[in-house]
């Protein structure tokens, strides 16, 4: 697994809409993180190696995104005690279908980072999430069998 990229070394200029988008971000993280969490119970142990992977790189993501706003100023928001799916995990069926949203609103949450900010490192950062998502996304559908296996354009909102 690869290391996210280093924040900006001095940040304290990110404008306010690129804070609240990080902040977003980072939200998408914490969620994430909570959802491999929650389906390790209902994957078989076959699909260990992928959620460890997943979680390792969510958690990585996120620290490094505290850091960022950290370095700007701002406090990270704190996880949720709890995120509710969008229908319930029952199943290893159920579970994935929740992993493929998880990656797929951490991908929109790091393109908007992309569309709001100018800063090259933040730039950088929010590029790198967004593809590694969408690749996990993309492992996520094939495990699955589902065709397409990834979107056109991953990280655009779901119409």
């Amino acid at each position: 697994m690869t290391q996210p990229s280093a924040p900006p070394s001095s940040s304290a200029s990110l404008p306010s809409d690129s804070v609240a988008a990080v902040q977003a971000a980072l939200g998408a993280e914490h969620a994430a993180l909570w959802v491999y969490g929650l389906v390790s119970a209902f994957l078989p142990d076959g699909y260990n190696a992928a959620v460890a992977e997943g979680t390792a790189a969510h958690r990585a993501r996120r620290d490094a995104t505290e850091r960022l706003l950290a370095d700007a100023g701002r406090t990270p928001e704190p996880a949720e005690p709890a995120y509710v799916p969008p229908q319930p995990v029952t199943d290893e069926k159920s579970a994935i279908a929740v992993l493929i949203l998880a990656e797929s609103d951490t991908t929109v949450a790091w393109r908007a980072v992309l569309e709001r900010t100018d800063a090259a490192e933040v730039r950088k950062a929010a590029l790198e999430a967004l593809t590694i998502a969408a690749v996990r996304a993309t492992r996520w559908r094939r495990a699955t069998g589902q065709s397409p296996a990834t979107p056109a354009l991953p990280g655009r909102p779901a119409e």
